[in-house]
C-alpha cells in the first residue's frame, strides 16, 4: 500500500532518443545560420574556423562527460541545481535557481520566440503587434503541450529535431550534389584573407561565439528524473548529443563556405539569404525562413520542457513556491512550474525588454556551469564509494573544461567588466531572499537522494 504522505514522483518515461533529441534540438537554433558567417568573416580562414569548432566541441564534450557522472550519481529532476546543492550546499543552489527562474530561462525563451516570430513576419508580412502575439502564442502552446504530458512534449521535440536535422541534411545534399557552390571558396585554406581581424582577437571572439552556439547541452540533466535508467542513458545522451552537434556545425559551416564566397559575406543575416539564394534561387529567402522557424521551434520545445524541472526540484526542497512541487493529478507533470516559466517569458515578450537583461547574466551563467563541473571533485571526496558511470580521463577531463571556461570568463569580463559585475551582483541579491524567506522552511523532502527524514517521536509512539 502506498504511503499517502509521500509526494508523488515524476514518471520515468523518456529514452535515449528523446534525451539526445533534447540536446540536439535545443542547442542547434537560429545561431547555426548566423554564427558561422560572423566567425568566418572575422577569422578569414576555413582552417581556423574548423579549429574553433573542434576546440569548442572538445570543450563541450569534456563538460558532457563530467555532467554524465553527476547525472549518474543523482538521477533526479533539476540537473545543475541538484549537483550544486549536493556539492556546495543549498545556498549556492538556490542562487542558481533564482537566476534561472527570474532571468535566464524566461529571457532566452522570450528571445527565441521573438526570433521565430520575426521570420514568420518575413513570410506573412505581419505587423509588430501581431509578431508579439505569434511569439506569445508559440510559448503558450508549447507549454500547454508539456503540461498535457511529458510524452506529448517529447514527441513534439523529437519531431521538430528530426525535421530540423533532415532539412539541414537536405541543404547539404542539395548544395554539394548539384554543385551549386565552388570549392575554390576554401582557398587559401589556412592563411587569413585580407581584411580579416587579427588572429588572436578573432580566435578569442570565435571561441566566445562558438561556446554559446553549444549552449544548452547540459539541460538534459534537468530531466534525469523522467529518463528510464537515467544513470546509464543520460551520460550516453550527453556524449551522443554533443558529438552530433559538433558534426552538424562543422559540416554546415563547410556547406556555407562552399555556397558563398567569403568576400561577399557582410553579416550573418545577409549570409543566410545569400546561401538560400544559391540553393533555391529567388525563393531561397522564404525557404530558409521556414527552415529557421522549424529550428527555433525545436529549441523552444527543449527549453520549455527542461527548464521548469529546476523550479520543481527547488519547490521539493522548500526553496520555491510550495505548489510548484505538486504534479498535475492527471498528467503527472510539474504543471505550475511550466506555467510560471511560460507566463514570465510571455510577459517579457509583451514588454519587449529581454536582450539586454540576458546579456548581464551571461557571465554568471557560465560561472555556474564551471562550478557544476567542479562539483565532481567535491562529490568524489564526499561519496568516494559511489558506483556507476565515471568520467573518462578524470581528473584531466573536468580540469580541461574548467580551464577553458576560465579563459572564456576572462574574455567575457574583458569585453564588458561592468556588465559581468552587475550580473553577479543581481544574482547575489538572492542570498537575503534565501536567508530571510526560506531559511526557516521545513526540513528538506525525504526524496533527496541518500537522506531519510525520520518523523519526530510523539508521546503515543
Amino acid at each position: 500500500m502506498s504511503d499517502p504522505e509521500k509526494p508523488r514522483e515524476l514518471r520515468r518515461q523518456l529514452g535515449l532518443a528523446s534525451a539526445t533529441a533534447l540536446i540536439v534540438g535545443e542547442v542547434i537554433a537560429i545561431g547555426i545560420f548566423l554564427t558561422p558567417a560572423e566567425m568566418a568573416k572575422s577569422l578569414g580562414s576555413p582552417f581556423w574556423l574548423l579549429l574553433v569548432w573542434l576546440a569548442m566541441g572538445l570543450m563541450a564534450l569534456c563538460g558532457a562527460l563530467s555532467y554524465g557522472e553527476l547525472a549518474a550519481r543523482f538521477p533526479q529532476a533539476g540537473g545543475g541545481y541538484v549537483y550544486l546543492r549536493e556539492a556546495y550546499g543549498e545556498q549556492l543552489a538556490f542562487l542558481y535557481g533564482w537566476k534561472c527562474f527570474f532571468v535566464m530561462d524566461p529571457g532566452i525563451t522570450a528571445a527565441l520566440a521573438v526570433g521565430l516570430a520575426s521570420y514568420v513576419a518575413y513570410l506573412l508580412n505581419i505587423s509588430p503587434p501581431a509578431q508579439k502575439l505569434v511569439a506569445i502564442a508559440t510559448i503558450l502552446t508549447l507549454a500547454a503541450a508539456n503540461i498535457l504530458g511529458v510524452q506529448l512534449g517529447a514527441r513534439l521535440m523529437r519531431g521538430f529535431t528530426f525535421l530540423k536535422l533532415g532539412l539541414l541534411a537536405f541543404i547539404l545534399v542539395w548544395g554539394f550534389l548539384l554543385r551549386l557552390g565552388d570549392w575554390s571558396n576554401f582557398a587559401p585554406f589556412v592563411a587569413q584573407r585580407p581584411g580579416s581581424a587579427p588572429l588572436m582577437g578573432a580566435l578569442a571572439g570565435g571561441m566566445v561565439a562558438a561556446f554559446f552556439s553549444f549552449g544548452g547541452w547540459w539541460d538534459v540533466s534537468k530531466l534525469a528524473g523522467e529518463v528510464r535508467e537515467a544513470e546509464r542513458i543520460v551520460p550516453r545522451a550527453l556524449i551522443l548529443g554533443v558529438t552530433i552537434v559538433t558534426v552538424v556545425y562543422i559540416i554546415t559551416s563547410a556547406a556555407f563556405f562552399y555556397l558563398v564566397p567569403l568576400v561577399r559575406v557582410t553579416s550573418g543575416e545577409t549570409f543566410a539569404a545569400q546561401a538560400g539564394e544559391a540553393l533555391f534561387g529567388r525563393a531561397g529567402g522564404e525557404i530558409f525562413a521556414g527552415i529557421v522557424i522549424v529550428s527555433v521551434l525545436s529549441s523552444l520545445s527543449g527549453l520549455i520542457m527542461a527548464a521548469p524541472r529546476v523550479y520543481y526540484a527547488m519547490a521539493r526542497d522548500g526553496l520555491f513556491l510550495h505548489a510548484a512541487a505538486a504534479l498535475h493529478p492527471r498528467f503527472d507533470t510539474p504543471a505550475l512550474a511550466i506555467a510560471l516559466q511560460a507566463g514570465l517569458a510571455s510577459l517579457l515578450v509583451a514588454l519587449g525588454t529581454f536582450n539586454q537583461i540576458i546579456a548581464y547574466f551571461i557571465f554568471v551563467t557560465v560561472s555556474f556551469i564551471a562550478l557544476t563541473v567542479a562539483a565532481i571533485f567535491a562529490l568524489r571526496k564526499k561519496m568516494p564509494s559511489a558506483q556507476g558511470y565515471k568520467t573518462p580521463g578524470y581528473p584531466f577531463t573536468p580540469l580541461l573544461f574548467i580551464a577553458l571556461v576560465a579563459l572564456l570568463l576572462f574574455l567575457l569580463a574583458a569585453q564588458n567588466f561592468q556588465q559581468a559585475i552587475l550580473g553577479v551582483g543581481v544574482v547575489a541579491l538572492g542570498w537575503p531572499v534565501y536567508r530571510w524567506v526560506f531559511r526557516k522552511r521545513r526540513k528538506l523532502s525525504a526524496t533527496r537522494l541518500g537522506e531519510n527524514v525520520v518523523a519526530p517521536k510523539t508521546s503515543a509512539s
